[in-house]
C-alpha cells in the first residue's frame, strides 16, 4: 500500500539509491567491491551528498565513512544510522545501499523540518560489510567495535596485498585502530532489505528484526599430489579434490541434520572451492574450501564444527591426501536486537500506519557488531521474491521510504527519551 503521509522525501531517497547503484562494473551489474576503484568512486559520491546535506565528513581509522550532524547537546552522545555501500559480485542495487541512503535522507528531513536534535546524528557507511577479497566481512564495524585484530589485518587477497595495506589505501590507519573504537554511540539503527519472502508474501510494510544470526567461516585445505590425469593409475592417485568433494557433501548432510533437530536456525554452505592446478588433464594437488555456517544457537555451530573436523579428516585419509588446514577465518556470535530500540521502531511504524512483524535475520549485518558497543536494532523492508545478492534484487520505492520513515520517527522519539534517561 502506498503511503502518502511520510515525513521525508521518498523521491529524493529513491534517487540516491539509484544513483549509487549505477556506480558499478558495467560488465557485472551491480558490482562495487570493497577496496576497488569503483568503491572509492562510490565513496566520493557519498561524500559529496553528505556535504550537500550539511554533514561534516571524515573517514575513521577503520575505514568507515562518517557524516555528522551536530546535536544541541553533544554531551548526550550519538544516534547513528547506517549500513554499507560495497556489494558482492553482481550483488544488487539495494543491499546496504538503501541503509546508507536512509541515514542521509533522515538527516535531510530533520533539517527540512527545522529541527536540530538534542543528540548528534551520524550516518555511517561501514567498510567492507560483504566478504572481501581478504576473506573477512564487516571490516569497518569490526574496527569500530575493537574486533579487528592483527591476525585479521595480516590476511591477504589473491594478489598478495594484506588487509592492513588495503585499509591504509582506502583512508584508514591500521596502526591507530584504537581511535576508531567508540564509546559515545547511544543507539544504532540500520535499514535493510529483508532478503526473504515473509514481508512480501504477507503484504506487510516492515519487519522489526528480533535477532541476527552468528556466522562462522571455516577454511579447509587438502594437500595431495598433482599428477598426469592420463598416466597415473587410480590406485596411486593423491587427489585433493576427492577429499574436498566428500567434505562438501558432509557439510550439506550435517547442516540438514542440525536444521531438522529443533526450532533453532542453522544453515551451512561451501561458497568457495578452489582447485590447484585447475586443468582437465591434471590430478588436483591442492584444494581449498571455505564453509559458511550460520545459526541462532552457538552450540549448534560447535556440533557442526566437530562433525566436519572429524569427517574431513576421514575424507583426507580415504583420498590419501593431507588435511593441511582446518581453521576458523571469522566467528561472530548471534545477537539479539535491543528491546527498547525495537519498541521505538515498532511505535514509529504504528505512528505512520505501517503494518509490521517481528523477524529474525538469517544474514549477517554491521548491526550485529555494533551491538557490542551500543544498543542496536534493524528494520527490514520487502524485496521482490526475496531475491538478494543477485542482479535481479529489487525493492520498491514506497517500501524503502516506509522503512526509512519508521526509523525517522524512532530517531525523533529516541532523541527525547535517551536524553531524559541519560
Amino acid at each position: 500500500m502506498v503511503k502518502t503521509n511520510l515525513p521525508l522525501d521518498a523521491d529524493r531517497l529513491w534517487a540516491d539509491v539509484m544513483a549509487l547503484a549505477e556506480i558499478t562494473d558495467p560488465q557485472r551489474p551491480y558490482t562495487r567491491r570493497s577496496f576497488t576503484a569503483l568503491f572509492l568512486e562510490g565513496r566520493e559520491w557519498l561524500v559529496q551528498r553528505f556535504n550537500e546535506a550539511g554533514l561534516t565528513t571524515r573517514i575513521d581509522t577503520a575505514g568507515n565513512l562518517i557524516g555528522r550532524m551536530e546535536g544541541r547537546n553533544p554531551a548526550l552522545g550519538v544516534i547513528a544510522i547506517g549500513s554499507h555501500s560495497d556489494t558482492v559480485p553482481s550483488g544488487g542495487r539495494f543491499d546496504g545501499i538503501a541503509g546508507v541512503a536512509t541515514g542521509l535522507e533522515i538527516v535531510r528531513a530533520l533539517r527540512d523540518s527545522g529541527v536540530q536534535p538534542e543528540h548528534t546524528i551520524e550516518v555511517i557507511d561501514f567498510l567492507a560489510e560483504e566478504p572481501s577479497e581478504y576473506g573477512l566481512s564487516c571490516v569497518g564495524s569490526r574496527g569500530m567495535t575493537g574486533s579487528l585484530d592483527d591476525k585479521m589485518l595480516a590476511l591477504t587477497e589473491p594478489g598478495g596485498e594484506t588487509l592492513r595495506d588495503a585499509l591504509r589505501r582506502v583512508g584508514g590507519d591500521p596502526d591507530r585502530l584504537e581511535l576508531a573504537k567508540r564509546d559515545d554511540i547511544r543507539a544504532f539503527l540500520e535499514l535493510h532489505i529483508e532478503q526473504g519472502i515473509v514481508l512480501e508474501s504477507q503484504s506487510l510494510d516492515v519487519g522489526i528484526v528480533s535477532s541476527i544470526v552468528g556466522i562462522r567461516r571455516i577454511e579447509v585445505i587438502f594437500q595431495g599430489e598433482a599428477d598426469h590425469a592420463g598416466t597415473t593409475p587410480m590406485a596411486l592417485r593423491h587427489d585433493a579434490l576427492v577429499a574436498a568433494a566428500a567434505t562438501v557433501s558432509s557439510v550439506r548432510r550435517a547442516a540438514e541434520q542440525l536444521a531438522a533437530g529443533g526450532a533453532d536456525y542453522f544453515v551451512a554452505t561451501v561458497g568457495i572451492l578452489s582447485v590447484d592446478p585447475s586443468a582437465s588433464n591434471i590430478v588436483p594437488g591442492r584444494c581449498r574450501l571455505v564453509i559458511d555456517a550460520r545459526t541462532t544457537q552457538p552450540a549448534l555451530t560447535q556440533r557442526f564444527v566437530e562433525i566436519i573436523d572429524r569427517e574431513s579428516t576421514a575424507h583426507a585419509m580415504a583420498a590419501r591426501v593431507t588435511r593441511a588446514t582446518f581453521a576458523t577465518l571469522s566467528d561472530g556470535p548471534p545477537v539479539a536486537c535491543d528491546p527498547a530500540l525495537r519498541t521505538a521502531l515498532r511505535e514509529g511504524a504504528h505512528d505512520l500506519g505501517l503494518s509490521e512483524i517481528d523477524l529474525p535475520s538469517g544474514a549477517g549485518h554491521d548491526a550485529a557488531f555494533m551491538s557490542r558497543i551500543c544498543p542496536s536494532a534493524m528494520i527490514f523492508v520487502p524485496c521482490r521474491a526475496g531475491k538478494s545478492h543477485a542482479p535481479e534484487e529489487w525493492a520498491d520505492r514506497e517500501a524503502i521510504a516506509a522503512g526509512a520513515a519508521a526509523i525517522y520517527q524512532a530517531v525523533k522519539a529516541l532523541d527525547q527519551s535517551l536524553g531524559r534517561n541519560g
